[in-house]
């Protein structure tokens, strides 16, 4: 008779167990249209990343609904998936390229570029997969999606193309934290913000299409006595400088829209859809 271990070993019970399941497609979402559906797309975590104690509350509460669902008769779909990372992941490949080609994403070109992040991906973004495996997640793993997949991204391209047509979404010139190394925009959460003492400009010019205008004062340029509050710092890329937002012909993760700076008609764009 085999002995009792004095505490219990999950080691050598739950993954023989996680695997017969997986094996017997207990997890699967099968379409039925007898039963009533039930279906939840998992927040997909960074690919770079690892699971932390939000992920794991959050995984937990989705996998206890979608088994209640299923034990409830209803056709259940739990769909797993990663998120492309967007800069960092632009950011780590960059660095590999680097050291191991003396490349940049310039001499690759966009195309070629997102070719080698996908390939990144799929070698290094297993960790978090893994981990939920781990958890004892009951996706179905068969359906498995990355937001750099084709699909989605035209999926993303189109909503937003659709959005810009009919005047809810529009492109113009804006103040963003700018990185002069990776040449892109990044978001608020991506920098970190640190008090500096500087100056700001203010310009005054003429216009010479209007004549009314530009004759009411000479041009000049005022320096504002105060400082600006804030400047961003990268660490990861070592950005420190912030400029307006433009296009760059450089080939980055990010989407590409419509380049008009200007926001459509909206009465003529609803009428027209």
């Amino acid at each position: 008779m085999a002995e009792i271990p004095k505490s219990y070993e999950p080691q050598g019970v739950e993954q023989q167990w996680y695997d017969r399941w997986v094996a017997a497609g207990c997890f699967k979402g099968k379409v039925d249209h007898s039963r009533e559906s039930f279906a939840v797309m998992i927040p997909p975590p960074n690919v770079t990343g690892v699971l932390h104690m939000g992920h794991l509350l959050n995984n937990t509460l989705q996998d206890i609904m979608v088994r209640r669902a299923r034990q409830e008769g209803k056709s259940a779909l739990w769909l797993p998936g990663t998120d492309h990372a967007g800069i960092a992941t632009q950011s780590r490949v960059e660095k590999e390229l680097r050291q191991k080609e003396g490349k940049t994403r310039h001499d690759l070109g966009r195309e070629k570029f997102i070719q080698v992040a996908s390939e990144w991906r799929d070698k290094h973004g297993g960790i978090i997969l893994g981990q939920l495996r781990k958890l004892g997640a009951s996706c179905d793993w068969d359906r498995t999606v990355h937001t750099l997949d084709a699909g989605y991204s035209q999926a993303v391209l189109q909503a937003f193309v659709t959005l810009y047509e009919r005047g809810y979404v529009y492109r113009g010139k804006r103040m963003v934290n700018w990185c002069p190394v990776s040449q892109t925009g990044l978001s608020d959460e991506e920098v970190i913000m640190k008090p500096t003492k500087g100056s700001l400009y203010r310009m005054r010019y003429e216009v010479a299409e209007i004549p009314a205008r530009s004759s009411r004062s000479p041009p000049r340029v005022q320096r504002l006595s105060r400082a600006t509050p804030l400047s961003p710092s990268i660490p990861t890329t070592n950005a420190t400088s912030i400029s307006s937002a433009s296009t760059s012909g450089a080939p980055s993760l990010a989407p590409r829209f419509p380049s008009s700076a200007t926001r459509p008609s909206r009465k003529s764009s609803v009428r027209a859809s």
